[in-house]
């Protein structure tokens, strides 16, 4: 199953190309090179057996007769003329080329050798003769035999260096011979790998060429918008593993076209919800009959007061239409609301808004804090005994505006906390008890999720000390906002 694979991967089929011609290019190079550098070591070595005998010859036929002479002449002793020590060494020398040297050149040597033994006994006989005090002429006799001696040897020595000289040549032919015969091979194996390299490649040209051709069809249906059009299965590898990827991109792309309609209906009905929250009868009714009651009681402050925080409450709640408001008008629409609500729960809530006036210009999201402040008055401040205070933070942070709305209610137990995590996780808006609280926290954070494509919206912490309800999003200046609305639209 593994070989079957391999054969069909495109990758696969190149390497195997790529192992064949390097086989078929590097073998033939690596036995030319061992056959070139074993001759290049035997021609060296030869060239350098030729220079020791070389300089061999000169001791032999100079260095050696000379100290004879200068013995037998008086001028030096046997321990001064060092003879036997040049002896010696051309013995030693001639017995390790001896030994280097191949069997047809190696006869020169061994009659040298055995010719030096001779040299050697016409030197003892000179030795013996002068402790014998025989006279001199005994001695110049014997030092005519050492000089013939001596020009026998060096003669056996030309031989040698003559028969190493005919060895070299013929080594130098042989390795010319290599060189052409290597040259050959190559071009010949050159012109092969570029035949195999074309049939391979026109091979897997073929192999990959209609499944690409399909692969470009369908992409281009569902770059026109084919949704539908899918990839059937190849046996390249390669493609196999694009195909698949290909139909999941596609079966994404169907699914989030089919989220996106969802999401879209779920937040008309979520912003639907939002405005309904902000008419609520009771609500308007309340307020109403507040103003009514401050009204017959003569407090003509707090009455202009309710009715301009009413009047801003539901202006800034419509906005002429407009999704995106600046945070000095989302401020004041809480502030109106607090104010309301201040009138109708003096006794057991207390509001702090702390949103600095150098983040005001900056454009947010309508009806997001309001919203959570309600939630905060009704699931928190108002079923605790005592009451409590409502604070409203905002700051700039790294390029993010980030809001909070802490209560000092009775807070939520764990289970409730996770519930309205998951439900919030689902988009499920469902109506809790205690009024139209239920609705904000899940409708504010599916919005900041839809509209500021976020993936988390609201972050929520809550114990028996109170909730805090906070969420981050992007700066937006008015110049950014109309300019992504333009490219939306």
């Amino acid at each position: 199953m593994k070989r079957a694979n391999k054969e069909k991967s495109i990758l696969g089929r190149i390497n195997d190309l790529s192992h064949r011609l390097v086989l078929m290019l590097v073998f033939p190079i690596i036995i030319s090179l061992v056959l070139m550098l074993f001759y290049a070591y035997k021609y060296h070595s030869s060239i350098k057996r030729m220079e020791t005998i070389a300089n061999l010859k000169t001791v032999v036929a100079e260095d050696i007769p000379g100290a004879a002479w200068n013995i037998v002449s008086g001028r030096e002793s046997f321990a001064e003329s060092k003879i036997y020590v040049m002896i010696k060494d051309v013995d030693d020398t001639i017995e390790r080329i001896s030994e280097q040297t191949s069997e047809e050149n190696r006869l020169s040597l061994m009659v040298a050798g055995r010719t030096m033994e001779t040299l050697e006994n016409y030197v003892d006989r000179i030795r013996d003769n002068i402790y014998d005090q025989v006279p001199v002429v005994e001695n110049e006799a014997v030092l005519v035999e050492v000089r013939d001696v001596a020009a026998l040897v060096d003669s056996m020595l030309n031989e040698y260096i003559a028969q190493e000289i005919e060895s070299s040549a013929k080594m130098s032919v042989s390795l010319l011979l290599v060189i052409i015969i290597t040259a050959a091979a190559e071009v010949l194996i050159v012109i092969a790998a570029l035949w195999v390299r074309n049939r391979s490649v026109k091979r897997t040209a073929l192999f990959v060429r209609q499944p690409i051709e399909r692969l470009e069809e369908v992409t281009a249906l569902l770059a026109e918008g084919t949704l539908d059009a899918r990839l059937t299965d190849t046996d390249v590898t390669e493609l196999r593993n694009l195909t698949k990827q290909v139909n999941t991109m596609a079966d994404d792309l169907e699914a989030m076209m089919k989220k996106s309609e969802l999401d879209a209906k779920r937040l008309r009905k979520a912003e639907l919800r939002t405005l309904q929250a902000q008419i609520n009868p009771h609500f308007l009714y309340n307020t109403l009959d507040a103003i009514v009651w401050k009204a017959e009681a003569g407090e003509k402050d707090e009455v202009i007061q309710l009715t301009s925080a009413l009047s801003d409450f539901f202006r800034i709640s419509l906005s002429s239409g407009a999704d995106w408001i600046p945070i000095e008008q989302e401020k004041k629409h809480i502030e109106g609301y607090l104010k309301i609500q201040q009138t109708r729960y003096r006794d057991i809530m207390k509001y702090e808004i702390d949103i600095p006036d150098e983040i005001g210009e900056y454009y947010i999201l309508k009806l997001l804090l309001q919203p959570l402040v309600e939630n905060a008055l009704y699931h928190g401040i108002k079923i605790k005994r005592g009451g409590g205070t409502i604070k409203v933070s905002g700051r700039e942070e790294n390029g993010y505006l980030v809001f909070s709305v802490k209560d000092t209610g009775s807070g939520m137990t764990k289970e409730q906390l996770r519930d309205l995590n998951e439900r919030m996780k689902k988009g499920q808006p469902t109506v809790s008890e205690g009024g139209s609280g239920g609705f904000g926290l899940v409708n504010v954070n599916m919005r900041i999720r839809l509209y500021y494509n976020l993936t988390d919206g609201l972050e929520i912490e809550s114990n028996s000390e109170g909730t805090t309800v906070s969420f981050r999003v992007p700066c937006r200046t008015k110049e950014e906002i109309f300019e992504h609305e333009s490219v939306s639209g």
